[in-house]
Order: structure tokens, then C-alpha cells, then sequence
């Protein structure tokens, strides 16, 4: 599978951490008992801790399919290829529109791709890695030769599963499992694939569903599907709670054993692309495999963009000229479910 172009587009409205002080404190005040001004030093803190800076948000007169429509435009540009060629569209992220149908299929009517199958898949932050690794399946079983894989990322629109719910602290425990909504932008990527006998990929997934509880935006009803527990729905039904502290000790030995499942020799890796959750913590799983030097974060700069986060990362890297055709680069992955993953190929 050889990947032709990948493209990543974000929105203008720029955000600093203080931007999202002032967010939550405004919101908050309302409602927060307590001493909100130690609440409000303690996000600054960790915000800082984690190498947070900017992120970017839809302005009112963007929306998430302009993002998506200006990402494959460029894609589309540098495959140099038609629309006609593409015969597979999957769409894929926690961002999106609609429930039923799938959203490739408005994506597709969007775009003008008449030709394509179409279907999403959903898997929190690991939704774009998780479609690679299907594609690529479906590539060596000789079902189709060429796909675009999009996202749109547009989580912090007025009245969403974020804001401002999740801003408005009832008090300082509330951080707790709210935290990571503050680390959070807007992004959408468009990427083509198409299937090479040629290039080889690597994929090594695992899953602990046994850490399911830290991070959910649960539906009505949610409590008929799932084993109930009382961390689910803190924030509200249809909002986001997340416990990022535990998220990533969790996760900090299940990224060491996923990336040394990897085959590819690290000296020949050129870059490695992590899922855009926190810089310091993803630099401490660096330091312990001596990898530190091959990260490329863009979390300091569009803060946590969920599915978006590694697409974004490539996309910023090749424009950088970090790197270029035929190097070879690894992609590292944590997500909510929990799930993991490492991926090596040649670019």
C-alpha cells in the first residue's frame, strides 16, 4: 500500500491555554463551588506540564466539510489522479453529522465521488490507524485499488459533546475527568491510498477492555449496553468524560510492549508520529525505548485533534521536509476503548 497524498486542513480561530482559562472561568462561574481561581491554576499547571500552547476552532463561518472539502482538494492535487479513480471512501472519527446514514456517504455526495463505495468506522482516537490496517486488508484481497480516508475532527462547536458542558466546573474534582476537553482542537485530513504488492506494512493492535470506563461520550440508554459504572456519563449524557491521568499511566507500559512488537529496525526509522494527547507523556515512553529524538509532536501546536491527531502529524512533517519518499516511519497510538497500536511502513 503506497500512500499518494495525505493532507490536513484546520481551522482559523486560534486558541491559547489563556483563551481557555478565560472559557472556563466564565462558564464556571455560574456554577463552581468553591475556590475557583485554584481550580483554574491547577488546569493552567497541567496544561503547561503537558506542553500544551495552541489550538485552532471552527470560526462561525466555517464548517467541518470545508475543512474536509479544502484537505482532499490538495490531496486529490498531489495523487494527481481523478475523482473516478477513487473506489473506496471511508470515513472515519468521533466528528461527524450524522448518526444514520454513514457519513462517507454525505462526504461522497459532497465531493462529487459517484464511483465509490462508501462506509465509516469508528474508533475514537484510534479511528484512522484502525482504517489504514482495514484498507490495507482489503487492498491484498484485491477488492479495490485506490481509497480516501477522511475525518473531520469538529468536536467544540456551541452545545456538542464539549462545549461549554464540560467548561462549566461544578468544582475542582471535576478536573478529574474533564481535563483533556481543555487540550482539545479542530482539525479534518484527507489521505489516498492505493494498493502497491510492492510496499509492505507492519500493524500490531491490542486492546483492554478492561479500561473502558476512562474515557466515553455515552448515549440515551447507554446503561442497557455496557456493565454500569459510576464514572461513565459524569459530565452528561452526550458529553465527554475522560480521566486523563489514568488514561496514560495506564497506558505507559501497554505503549512500550506495542512499539518493541515492531520488526523494523529502529535505526531505520526517520520519524515516529504519536497520537496528539500530551507531549510530556509521550516523551516520557520515548526517553525509556531511547526515541525521544525521532518524535514528531504536533499537540503544542493544534492541540489533541483525536483521529485527526497522526494524519495531521504526517501531513505537517512531509510540508517541513522531515521527511520525505522512502523513508521509513512509525506510527504510535493510544486511544480510548482502551486500544494500542504501532505501525511501520516506507513512505
Amino acid at each position: 500500500m503506497k500512500i499518494e497524498a495525505i493532507k490536513a486542513a484546520l481551522p482559523t480561530k486560534k486558541l491559547t491555554n489563556d483563551d481557555v482559562l478565560a472559557l472556563i472561568e466564565e462558564y464556571s462561574k455560574p456554577v463552581f463551588s468553591g475556590d475557583l481561581k485554584t481550580a483554574l491554576s491547577k488546569i493552567n499547571f497541567f496544561l503547561r506540564y503537558s506542553g500544551s500552547d495552541v489550538r485552532y476552532w471552527l470560526d462561525k463561518n466555517e464548517k467541518p466539510i470545508d475543512l474536509v472539502n479544502r484537505a482532499f482538494q490538495e490531496a486529490l492535487a498531489e495523487a494527481n489522479c481523478d475523482k473516478d479513480d477513487i473506489d473506496l471512501l471511508v470515513y472515519t472519527g468521533i466528528g461527524r453529522g450524522f448518526i444514520e446514514p454513514a457519513a462517507a456517504y454525505h462526504v461522497a455526495a459532497y465531493l462529487g465521488l459517484q464511483h465509490a463505495e462508501c462506509f465509516d468506522i469508528l474508533d475514537a482516537c484510534m479511528s484512522w490507524t484502525r482504517v489504514l490496517n482495514i484498507v490495507y486488508s482489503l487492498f491484498k484481497a484485491g477488492r479495490y485499488k485506490r481509497a480516501l480516508i477522511v475525518n473531520a475532527e469538529c468536536n467544540m462547536h456551541y452545545g456538542g459533546p464539549v462545549f461549554p458542558t464540560v467548561f462549566q466546573l461544578p468544582n475542582v474534582e471535576a478536573i478529574e475527568w474533564s481535563f483533556p476537553a481543555y487540550t482539545l482542537g479542530e482539525a479534518a485530513t484527507a489521505t489516498i491510498v492505493s494498493y502497491d504488492p510492492d510496499q509492505e506494512w507492519e500493524f500490531h493492535f491490542k486492546s483492554r477492555p478492561d479500561l473502558a470506563e476512562l474515557c466515553n461520550v455515552p448515549l440515551i440508554g447507554y446503561e442497557g449496553y455496557c456493565t454500569p459504572s459510576e464514572r461513565i456519563g459524569l459530565n452528561g449524557i452526550n458529553k465527554f468524560t475522560s480521566f486523563g491521568v489514568e488514561l496514560h499511566a495506564n497506558a505507559y507500559p501497554e505503549f512500550i510492549n506495542i512499539f518493541n512488537r515492531l520488526k523494523a529496525p529502529v535505526k531505520e526509522i526517520r520519524a515516529v508520529f504519536p497520537h496528539a494527547s500530551s507531549k510530556r507523556e509521550w516523551d516520557k515512553v520515548a526517553e525509556a525505548l531511547n526515541i525521544k529524538h525521532l518524535m514528531w509532536h504536533i499537540y503544542p501546536t493544534c492541540g489533541n485533534v483525536v483521529s485527526a491527531s497522526v494524519p495531521t502529524g504526517i501531513a505537517s512533517a512531509i510540508s517541513a521536509k522531515q521527511i520525505q519518499r522512502g523513508d521509513r516511519i512509525a506510527i504510535w497510538v493510544g486511544s480510548a476503548g482502551m486500544s494500542f497500536s504501532s505501525c511501520s511502513f516506507i513512505y
